[in-house]
């Protein structure tokens, strides 16, 4: 039974107002001393008091004592002077019992004189006694106040304080009761109350954990990350604590225009020989000295096929060397190189490489560059071009100069003296060593032993090994290293945090995993295809008709381009998104998923592997190799998606020779059809003299006595129109139905 405010006052010997005071001044919203209590409640009342209770009974016998001893001494001081007298007097023969005895008489007598003096002085002890207990209320709250802040300090609450705890979106029902200090299955039935039924590893809408965390007495702040600890690590370091770090620089431009050989060069090392074709087939990660300072290298590859590797390089570097052969000039892929360096908003340099070939022009490669908006130096503007030869060795050292320089200018800062983060570049099963992974530093310094969490997966730092397969035992920012100890293959461009123990990590990796997959169950987008346009087009859900166009060569890209567009209507919008020569890639099937469009191939085809993704991105793939047989299926598809329009066709004309009133029907017109034929579905008018008088549907049809659902010309029939009263013998109907003609594009 709960118990009410005065009782546990009456229980622990203290007034109710002090049982008041303490619980508002937490938060407790008590009326009076007849409220009741809840368990959490009392429990910290008798917390508090218990201590203040004893300490106050020790202090006011004390109190007491002395003040009795006083007492007694003010009234024995006269009776020693009686006593004297009567000791002087009386025979020596008396024995020490019977001076006790004279001197409690003596007393006795006293204390009936001072009794009025002892009402005078009772006020006075109750003034002191009141003082005391101030006092000691006083000294009560200091020390409550001195638990809150240290409780505040440490984040624990004790029952019944209002706590505040910090969790993130993605927090689950396990994770939830930890914080809050309750067991999983208290938290549970909660949600089961509110008609959630969630399990002890899934995650639970925010809203609902405000409202759990506040029925057991705490407030909930969001944090934008999936961990409280991620917090801290993403918090921008303090301006005394950074040092100058490397800059970390990405090699990007075509397919076999030297990126690699340059980087070869710079380290002195036949890394091209190692590849594949002597084509750099993944990422690479480099750091060389030169002039006492250390530059990082990214090698991207430059098949069509990584193109989103490359985009990861853009993403971690801080310049890009544009590398453009100065014989063959921009190709495709520079232009993707371009737009991924713009897009990422780092400094561009430009290589203009194999100037040692007779035919190498690299005046055409910088008027080139115009073209998309770079204008190098020697122009006006403000992009640093070098010409280089990756065979001779010319103009190499001025670009290393320029890298310095241009780093300089970016004043590249990072804090070494903290939890390292950083970037997954690449990651590979090996068959001694397990998951490794190159992992490039960005920030703080990782060391052997460490504890991380990285996309799905986390670990302990069992080794690391630099570009020359060394093992090291730290690495600092803007260091790429390959590191051992991943419970599993991480995504390349996972982003990398060093924790304080594994239990931060599991929990990091955990929710990271557990909320890919509620999203995976929530709704896989489904892709666009021809064969749903016109359902899609018919709920309102799209106006256009994105594709993606990939011809053999450019003139027809042109010519289909051309006819695609024709076929746009003001219902229907045909958006050509992209269009290019050549096969179909796996970055046409990311942009088509993208894009909602649909890819359409002329005299080009896209290989297994474009088709496994395609297929995964749930994107439609239509390839043909006739042109008319390709616009023909794009408007079959339009005109399918256009409104029908609704004609009305007269089938057939009757004549009313009889009318006849049935009871509970109504008129009944005995008719003969003179041409076409009559129908129960179709609709009809009533003409009189010519004249419409209704129009309506069909109640019955019946030949003779049966139901019939058509009467052809020259028969007889009856029927009965809906809501048609008046109808008389030599009136006219005419039978009509309502008929959809598609719409065609002209």
């Amino acid at each position: 039974m709960a118990k009410r405010v005065y009782e546990v006052a009456k229980e622990i010997n203290i007034s109710s107002g002090e049982i008041l005071e303490f619980l508002r001044n937490n938060g407790y919203e008590i009326k009076s001393n007849l409220s009741s209590l809840t368990s959490g409640q009392e429990k910290a009342v008798m917390e508090h008091f218990k201590g203040k209770t004893g300490e106050t009974k020790k202090k006011t016998k004390k109190t007491s004592s002395k003040t009795v001893l006083k007492k007694d001494t003010k009234r024995k001081t006269p009776t020693k002077k009686t006593s004297s007298k009567k000791e002087s007097s009386a025979t020596g023969s008396k024995t020490e019992k019977n001076k006790i005895k004279e001197e409690k008489k003596v007393f006795k007598k006293t204390t009936k004189k001072d009794g009025k003096k002892k009402e005078k002085d009772k006020p006075k002890q109750k003034k002191e006694e009141k003082k005391a207990k101030v006092e000691e209320s006083e000294k009560g709250v200091e020390k409550k106040n001195k638990v809150v802040a240290t409780k505040k300090e440490e984040k624990k609450y004790e029952p019944g304080e209002i706590g505040v705890i910090e969790v993130s979106e993605f927090t689950t029902v396990r994770q939830l009761a930890a914080k809050i200090g309750r067991k999983t299955k208290e938290v549970m039935s909660k949600l089961k109350e509110k008609g959630v039924n969630a399990g002890a590893n899934q995650i639970i809408d925010f809203s609902l954990i405000e409202e759990v965390a506040g029925e057991f007495g705490y407030l909930v702040d969001r944090i934008p990350y999936e961990h409280e600890a991620l917090v801290d690590l993403e918090k921008p370091d303090p301006e005394d604590k950074l040092k100058e770090r490397p800059p970390i620089v990405t090699f990007m431009g075509h397919v076999d225009h030297g990126k690699t050989s340059l980087l070869d060069w710079i380290r002195h090392s036949r890394i091209a020989a190692k590849e594949a074709g002597g084509i750099t087939q993944h990422i690479g990660a480099y750091q060389v000295e030169y002039n006492g300072k250390k530059i990082t290298f990214l090698d991207t590859p430059g098949h069509e096929a990584f193109t989103k590797m490359r985009a990861r390089g853009a993403n971690v570097t801080d310049i890009v060397i544009l590398v453009v052969a100065a014989d063959e000039g921009i190709k495709p892929q520079t232009v993707e190189a371009i737009n991924h360096a713009k897009s990422a908003g780092v400094q561009i340099i430009v290589a203009i490489n194999k100037i040692d070939k007779p035919e190498a022009n690299p005046d055409m490669v910088k008027r080139q560059l115009l073209e998309h908006n770079l204008v190098v130096e020697d122009y006006g503007g403000d992009i640093v071009s070098v010409p280089v030869s990756a065979k001779t060795g010319e103009g190499m050292e001025e670009l290393l100069e320029y890298i310095l320089l241009v780093a300089e200018m970016l004043e590249l800062k990072a804090n070494p003296d903290r939890s390292a983060i950083g970037y997954i570049i690449e990651a590979r099963v090996d068959r001694g060593r397990g998951p490794v992974a190159t992992v490039l530093v960005q920030n703080g310094t990782l060391k052997r032993g460490d504890i991380f969490t990285c996309g799905y997966t986390f670990g302990r730092v069992r080794g690391m090994f630099n570009d020359l397969e060394k093992q090291v035992k730290e690495a600092p920012p803007s260091t790429p290293v390959e590191v051992l100890g991943f419970n599993a293959i991480p995504d390349a461009g996972d982003k990398f945090y060093v924790v304080k123990n594994e239990q931060i990590a599991r929990e990091i990796a955990e929710v990271k995993k557990l909320r890919n997959e509620s999203e995976k169950q929530k709704s896989k987008p489904k892709k666009l295809s021809l064969d749903d346009l016109f359902k899609k087009m018919e709920q309102g859900e799209i106006k256009e008709l994105p594709i993606v166009l990939k011809c053999d060569v450019q003139g027809s890209v042109e010519t289909i381009d051309a006819l695609l567009n024709k076929l746009s209507n003001p219902e229907v919008k045909i958006n050509v998104i992209h269009r290019a020569v050549g096969a179909i890639t796996e970055n046409d099937v990311l942009l088509a998923s993208a894009s909602n469009a649909i890819i359409v191939g002329f005299h080009v085809k896209a290989d297994k592997k474009t088709m496994k993704l395609a297929e995964q991105e749930g994107v439609e793939i239509r390839v043909h190799n006739i042109i008319y047989e390709l616009t023909n299926e794009i408007k079959a598809a339009i005109e399918g998606m256009l409104s029908p329009e609704v004609k009305e066709e007269v089938i057939g004309r009757l004549e009313v020779r009889k009318v006849f009133k049935v009871p509970k029907v109504g008129f009944v017109a005995g008719c003969y059809v003179l041409e076409g034929y009559i129908t129960r579905k179709a609709g009809v008018r009533v003409y009189r003299d010519n004249i419409l008088i209704h129009e309506g549907r069909i109640a019955s049809l019946k030949r003779f006595k049966d139901d019939v659902s058509e009467v052809k010309a020259g028969y007889e029939c009856g029927l009965s129109i809906e809501n048609l009263k008046d109808i008389r013998e030599g009136d006219e109907i005419e039978a009509f139905i309502t008929v959809e003609v598609k719409k065609k594009l002209d």
